[in-house]
C-alpha cells in the first residue's frame, strides 16, 4: 500500500449493527494511512455497506454503484461492497458490476487492510502483465471474501480513537431463530456472544473518548449468553451484563437493540428497575398481532405472549416507552389477521415505530409461499396502521407539554443557533442554544410538541449553570 495518505469513503445502510461495522472500518484502516471522507468524489476508497432487510437492497446498490462507476474510470478508484447483500450475493455483484474491486462480508471485514493491500498489489501485477486474458485479468481485479471466518472477528478489531456522544457498542451478532422472513441467520451466521470482559472494556474506552451514551448492540441482542468475568465456564445474560456497564463512570446513558420478545432473564427486568442509566425505551419487535401470522413467520411467541413481557416490563418500569416493528401484507395475512395487529398497536400503545410492506428476500421461506398479497392491498393496510402509530405517537409527545426533559445534545439543528439532542424516550427535541454546550446533558423545557420531535427552551436551572 502506498505510504500516502489515503482517503475512504463508507456508505451506510440499514440497521445499526451496519453503523458500527462502518465506524470499524474506518478504524481499521487509519493505522494503514486512510482518513474518512465525506463523498465519494474526494475518496480513493469507496465502500457500501449494504443491507439485506429493507426492500429492494440489491436495486439501491447497483443504482449506486452506477454513479460510483464513472469515477473509477477518471481515476484510481477502488470500489467495495460489503454487509448482508456483500454476503448472500458474493460472486454475483462481481458478474453484475465488474468494475467493483471488493465484496466481503459483515463478518470478514475485519481483513480490510489485507483485502485492499491485495487489490493494489494485484492492480501492479496487472500493469507489468501483457500476456493475460479477459477472465485472467478479471480474476487479478476482483477479491470476494464471504466466507465465515474460525476467528472471531471482535478479537481483531482495534479501539476507536474518536470521541463521540452517543456510541455503539456491538455485543451479539447472528440469530438462531430463523423467522420465516429474515436473512440474518444467512448473512450474519449463528448467535455469537462477546465475553464480559471484552465489552466492559471496550464501555470503559468508549466513556474515556467522551461517550455519555452506550447503545449496546446484537441481531438478537437480550439472547446474549456471554463468557463470566469470573467463572470461565459460566455464562451472563444480558441483565448481568447491563448491571456491570452501569458501574463505569461517565456512562449515563445505556440502551440495547433489536430484541426479541423470547429472550427476557428476570435479570434483564431487574436491570430496568434498578439500574438508573438504563433508559426508559425499548424497541421490541413483534411484527405482526396475529397468531396464525406468528406462527408463519416463525416468531415461536403468541400476541399474549408478548402483551405479558410488556405487562411486565411496565411493573418492573412504570415509566417505560416502547417502540416495535410491523410487517404489513405478510403471505396470507387476512383482513382479521390485520385487524388483530391493529388491536395489538391500541393495547399496548406505541411512542413510535417502524413499519414496512412484506417484500419477499430470496432465500427466506416466506419468499416462496403460497397466498401472496396485492401490493394494492399492502399499500392501503400500511397507510392504516402507520396513521394509528402516528396518533399514539403524537399523544405520546404531548404528555410531555411544559415538562423538562434531560437531552444529550449531539448536534446542530437546521436553523442558525438551533441545537439538537436525545430524551431519555428517543425523541429529537430542537433547542437554541450555544454550540459549545453539544456533547452535553442539557435540562430542556418542552413548549411544542409535534408528531415526530419535539421543541423547547433550555430551562432557566440549566442557563445558570451555563
Amino acid at each position: 500500500m502506498k505510504e500516502n495518505l489515503k482517503k475512504v469513503h463508507v456508505k451506510t445502510y440499514g440497521c445499526q449493527m451496519n453503523v458500527y461495522d462502518s465506524e470499524k472500518m474506518v478504524d481499521l484502516l487509519k493505522p494503514h494511512g486512510f482518513e474518512s471522507v465525506d463523498t465519494p468524489n474526494e475518496a480513493d476508497v469507496v465502500i457500501f455497506n449494504t443491507c439485506h432487510i429493507r426492500e429492494k437492497a440489491e436495486q439501491k446498490l447497483y443504482s449506486d454503484l452506477g454513479r460510483v462507476r464513472p469515477l473509477k474510470q477518471e481515476k484510481d478508484l477502488l470500489i467495495g461492497v460489503a454487509g448482508c447483500v456483500a454476503q448472500a450475493e458474493g460472486d454475483e455483484i462481481i458478474r453484475q458490476a465488474p468494475y467493483v474491486d471488493m465484496v466481503f462480508g459483515p463478518q470478514t471485514y475485519h481483513r480490510l487492510p489485507e483485502l485492499i493491500t491485495k487489490l493494489y498489489r494485484q492492480k501492479e501485477e496487472l500493469k507489468e502483465s501483457t500476456n493475460l486474458n479477459k477472465s485472467q485479468k478479471r480474476k487479478l481485479r476482483s477479491v470476494v471474501d464471504t466466507d465465515f471466518p474460525v476467528e472471531s472477528k471482535f478479537d481483531l478489531l482495534p479501539q476507536t480513537q474518536e470521541s463521540r456522544t452517543s456510541a455503539f457498542l456491538s455485543i451479539q451478532e447472528g440469530c438462531d431463530n430463523f423467522c420465516t422472513f429474515c436473512v440474518v441467520p444467512y448473512t450474519r451466521g449463528s448467535e455469537y456472544s462477546r465475553p464480559v470482559t471484552e465489552i466492559v472494556k471496550e464501555a470503559k474506552h468508549l466513556a474515556e473518548m467522551g461517550a455519555k451514551e452506550i447503545t449496546l448492540l446484537g441481531q438478537n441482542v437480550n439472547a446474549y449468553h456471554g463468557e463470566s468475568p469470573t467463572e470461565p465456564s459460566k455464562e451472563w445474560n444480558l441483565g448481568q451484563l447491563i448491571f456491570e456497564v452501569g458501574k463505569i463512570n461517565g456512562i449515563e446513558r445505556i440502551r440495547y437493540t433489536t430484541s426479541h420478545p423470547l429472550d427476557m432473564p428476570t435479570e434483564l427486568y431487574e436491570a430496568h428497575r434498578d439500574v438508573p442509566a438504563l433508559m426508559p425505551f425499548l424497541h421490541l419487535p413483534v411484527q405482526s398481532g396475529s397468531n396464525s401470522i406468528l406462527k408463519m413467520m416463525n416468531r415461536q411467541h403468541t400476541a399474549k405472549d408478548y402483551l405479558e413481557v410488556i405487562e411486565k416490563l411496565r411493573k418492573y418500569r412504570p415509566d417505560i416507552a416502547f417502540s416495535s416493528d410491523f410487517i404489513v401484507g405478510f403471505p396470507g395475512e387476512s383482513d382479521q389477521d390485520h385487524q388483530d395487529t391493529l388491536s395489538l398497536i391500541k393495547a399496548v400503545e406505541y411512542s413510535q415505530a417502524y413499519s414496512f410492506k412484506y417484500s419477499q428476500r430470496p432465500g427466506t421461506p416466506a419468499a416462496i409461499m403460497e397466498q401472496q398479497i396485492p401490493e394494492e392491498i399492502k399499500v392501503v393496510r400500511l397507510a392504516e396502521l402507520q396513521a394509528l402509530i402516528s396518533e399514539q405517537q403524537l399523544k405520546f409527545n404531548q404528555t410531555f407539554k411544559d415538562k423538562t426533559l434531560k437531552v444529550l445534545v449531539d448536534k446542530t439543528g437546521k436553523k442558525d443557533g438551533q441545537l439538537s439532542g436525545r430524551s431519555e424516550y428517543m425523541q429529537s427535541v430542537y433547542f437554541d442554544g450555544p454550540e459549545e454546550i453539544q456533547g452535553t446533558m442539557c435540562d430542556i423545557k418542552i413548549e411544542h410538541t409535534f408528531t415526530n420531535s419535539l421543541k423547547g427552551l433550555i430551562s432557566q436551572t440549566q442557563q445558570t449553570i451555563l
